[in-house]
């Protein structure tokens, strides 16, 4: 492997595991149960790939390396399919319900009984792509008008993608966190629902559907394994997806819990910074990272109460082990499969490389040869220009 993966410098900082009480309360085990219920019945639902690695733990010299492929999922290429469509359901059942002044089914809302009172009900997102494409795709599903806010950095691809599930799409000046603001104002002046993966103060029950939804994936692992793993590497934007992922673990293996490690971009690094102060901070991104479902600036106090109870380490990576992970990805040597992922996909996977290569960080992290380490590819191809372009080499390295 590349010694980019050797000379790359891995930031790292201690988490401070303690309670382990968050999750169970901030995400109840009936709250995973439900959300599962509900989208394992949707159309078009199946399990995405869980593959084995060898290849490349025997590289690393590792036990086993296990990859959840989530390019599959549902066709929108993410994982964020789960979450964001999961909460607009959520949303249009409590709205639909004080409307008609009666408790109404998720399931009535999915088959379109009342699509006359959802379209009626206009949510709305910031995104980086991924969640606003998954909102795009529920709204469109489940009848309702759908706008999402996009920063001055995210693709047109990505753009493009939404507008075909129906969006209205609005680009704005800044950064990912100033289209959250933006979204949150206009909401709130027109009377919308924001379908946020991020919390703030006095806002929680979306995040918190869109967590529940993100809790298929680890439900599904666990159908397929039979133990636990001994590392989980989860990379992380605002904090949502790690929050989800840390909960169902400890939710299920309590009694072996494995050691969690969160994974960021150097340019965007929030989880990093609120490690070392104790709690939830707001980093100002500079330059976005290539990684553009992570370039968040501002942590989710609601899924940081989980990770700051659960995560032993943080880890932030540079940009330049992103694109040499794709490509090892997707030309696949040996028995391992070909595996087309996006940016943000293989954070885990560089940052794994990154420490089985570095005997210090390797040491730190407890990894050796018994270590079995599950990954998160959270998304596939989510813009074939920018995948084309990592495949060249050209112009990402």
């Amino acid at each position: 492997m590349n010694t980019v993966f050797e000379s790359a410098i891995i930031k790292h900082t201690s988490g401070k595991p303690n309670s382990f009480k968050a999750a169970m309360k901030v995400l109840p085990a009936e709250g995973f149960a439900s959300a599962i219920e509900e989208i394992s019945q949707w159309q078009g639902y199946e399990p995405t790939p869980l593959f084995s690695l060898k290849n490349i733990s025997s590289n690393l010299s590792l036990s086993e390396v296990l990859y959840k492929d989530e390019g599959p999922r549902f066709g929108l290429g993410s994982f964020k399919a789960l979450g964001g469509s999961y909460a607009a359901l959520k949303v249009l059942q409590r709205e639909v319900s004080k409307v008609l002044n009666d408790k109404v089914s998720l399931k009535d809302i999915r088959n379109g009984k009342y699509n006359v009172e959802a379209s009626k009900i206009t949510l709305v997102s910031a995104t980086d792509g991924n969640h606003g494409r998954s909102l795009a795709w529920g709204c469109q599903r489940f009848g309702a008008p759908c706008k999402i806010y996009i920063h001055a950095e995210v693709s047109e691809g990505r753009a493009t993608a939404m507008r075909d599930l129906g969006a209205e799409v609005v680009r704005i000046d800044g950064d990912y966190d100033d289209s959250v603001d933006l979204a949150r104002s206009e909401a709130e002046e027109n009377n919308w629902f924001v379908v946020s993966d991020t919390s703030w103060p006095g806002y929680y029950e979306p995040p918190r559907d869109v967590m529940l939804g993100y809790g298929v994936m680890m439900h599904e692992i666990n159908e397929s394994i039979t133990e636990p793993p001994s590392h989980v590497f989860i990379q992380a934007g605002c904090g949502g997806f790690a929050g989800s992922v840390c909960a169902s673990i400890r939710q299920v293996w309590s009694a072996q819990m494995p050691r969690i490690v969160i994974v960021e971009p150097d340019l965007a690094n929030c989880l990093f910074e609120s490690s070392k102060a104790n709690k939830a901070l707001f980093v100002k991104i500079n330059e976005e990272s290539i990684m553009a479902g992570l370039s968040c600036g501002e942590a989710s106090a609601f899924a940081w109460d989980i990770i700051a109870e659960e995560a032993s380490d943080f880890v932030t990576i540079p940009e330049n082990v992103v694109a040499p992970t794709v490509r090892l990805l997707a030309k696949s040597q040996s028995n391992d499969p070909v595996i087309e992922a996006g940016e943000s996909a293989v954070a885990g996977l560089a940052a794994l490389i990154c420490a089985a290569k570095q005997p210090s960080l390797r040491a730190t992290l407890g990894l050796n040869e018994s270590s079995r380490v599950l990954l998160f590819g959270s998304e596939g191809v989510t813009d074939q220009a920018i995948f084309d372009e990592i495949m060249t080499g050209d112009t990402y390295g």
